[in-house]
């Protein structure tokens, strides 16, 4: 056994050991290649970092991505009193969670704010940082919900709407309903259950949820709650392409071989954008444990210099669609491009050889001062409307209402996506809060297609609404997009 002294010893980058569940491991190769950057792992350098560890990661993550040789035994549990760990009651984190009784009732939450002021008070400060944080100025963040406050009905009357459809076909899957769960990482910090709440919520209302690469339960552990029964509910998997190709394979492997219906590559993250009260976070505990990680790394004579934020691959582009694409198959459901947010890229999306594309911006958590993804899709539709017709269109970003599910399917959306409001429904009540956010917006749509006049999705088109408001906000114009070839199989 080791001794956690000799541990300890071990607390640079150039020599990085950490103790999780009573196990010691080399993660000093791993450092570069970490997903949230080598900073979290070296606060942590020669000491137990079971505390951080576990709540975030899925089971087998250490032995999916460190060798053998990397691990390097169990640690001498006599030895680790002297082992120096982080203060939890002193961290600037970590307000204790309350109970549910000192939360409101589930049943008092009216609305999707409701949901998330309850998930407020229940989080502790690190969860909430990550789950609230956007880059910058936040100016992204706060476009996205503004933005659809500029589309305002155009209500028709005297007609029989006794009898309402809301059913929808979603990223390959039959779903009641025209929503479904966006990839968000991480549910385990807001509940122990995490993404399985997610995933039992879509279950039972026969919608679909799109699984994060880095969802902090494991993929295999989420599959099955959709293997129950046929027809309720679908799984997705929503890719982050690592920097090595053969990494992005397996990922991809893994989702064909849990069945997912679909695959959705992520395309808008060559770097990780800057979300400042996240850092200031993680700032704070440095500070409070008296060290400072740097934030730029020496390189040696003749080395390259790694991409500031740079945790996934930078280099991604047009053709490696064209392989991820070969990759997934023709026949196990629709490969989706998620984080477009141009007209033009949209077109080029079209042309691309997948089956639908995703606007987004990340919910604010990339590009500071992008567009939300109402108004991309309404630049799509004036500047290269024929992209509706050739692909399924998708989008998220600031959705609190039904009304915004329905403005976005006037404009021509297949589906829209939520994401952190079923994390605070999870957060708040575990599974019980998703299903309240699915009858919620459930609730919301069929009253508004009620109002509207309409009783079948199909009948939502543009004059449904007035955009004049939102219009006013588009690029005069946009450049001619000049492509010689289209991607085939």
């Amino acid at each position: 056994m080791l001794d956690a002294a000799e541990v300890a010893k071990h607390n640079s980058r150039h020599s990085c050991w950490v103790i999780i569940s009573n196990n010691v491991y080399d993660v000093t190769d791993f450092l570069a290649d970490h997903p949230g950057g080598p900073g979290v792992i070296l606060r942590y350098a020669g000491k137990d970092a079971t505390e951080e560890y576990e709540p975030i990661h899925p089971s087998g993550t250490l032995q999916r991505h460190l060798p053998a040789d990397k691990h390097l035994g169990p640690v001498d549990p006599s030895t680790l009193s002297a082992q120096p760990t982080r203060d939890s009651n002193s961290a600037p984190d970590n307000k204790s969670s309350p109970s549910l009784s000192s939360i409101p009732h589930i049943s008092m939450c009216q609305n999707l704010d409701d949901i998330e002021s309850a998930a407020r008070q229940k989080l502790t400060r690190k969860a909430w940082v990550y789950y609230d944080s956007a880059a910058e100025t936040l100016e992204s963040f706060h476009t996205n919900r503004r933005d659809w406050a500029k589309i305002s009905f155009r209500p028709r009357v005297l007609r029989n709407v006794a009898r309402v459809s809301m059913k929808r076909r979603i990223l390959g899957h039959d779903a009641d309903l025209p929503f479904f769960i966006s990839p968000a990482a991480m549910a385990k910090l807001g509940h122990p259950d995490g993404e399985l709440c997610l995933a039992r919520g879509a279950a039972e209302r026969n919608i679909v949820y799109c699984s994060s690469t880095y969802s902090s339960v494991a993929h295999d552990e989420l599959a099955p709650c959709f293997d129950r029964r046929e027809g309720r509910g679908a799984l997705s998997f929503q890719l982050y392409v690592p920097k090595k190709k053969e990494e992005a394979k397996k990922l991809i492997d893994m989702a064909k071989r849990l069945g997912c219906k679909s695959l959705v590559i992520t395309v808008d993250t060559p770097v990780v954008g800057r979300r400042e009260e996240d850092d200031r976070y993680k700032a704070e505990i440095e500070v409070q444990e008296g060290r400072e990680v740097p934030r730029t790394t020496s390189v040696a004579d003749g080395e390259e210099a790694p991409i500031l934020r740079g945790y996934h691959s930078s280099t991604v582009d047009w053709e490696d669609i064209h392989w991820m694409r070969k990759e997934w198959g023709n026949e196990r459901g629709p490969v989706a491009l998620k984080g477009i947010q141009t007209a033009e890229d949209a077109y080029l999306a079209s042309l691309s050889g997948v089956e639908a594309i995703y606007l987004s911006n990340h919910g604010g958590r990339q590009l500071d001062f992008a567009p939300s993804a109402i108004r991309t899709l309404l630049e799509i539709r004036k500047f290269y409307p024929q992209v509706l017709e050739t692909v399924d269109v998708y989008l998220d970003g600031g959705v609190r209402r039904g009304t915004d599910i329905l403005k976005a399917l006037c404009l021509g959306a297949k589906g829209v996506g939520l994401g952190r409001p079923f994390l605070y429904g999870s957060s708040a009540y575990g599974t019980d809060g998703v299903l309240k956010v699915i009858e919620m917006l459930s609730d919301e749509i069929e009253t508004t297609m009620r109002l509207l006049g309409v009783t079948e999705l199909s009948q939502l088109d543009p004059h449904c609404i007035n955009y004049t408001a939102l219009e006013r906000d588009l690029p005069q114009e946009v450049r001619a997009v000049q492509t010689g070839r289209q991607f085939k199989l």
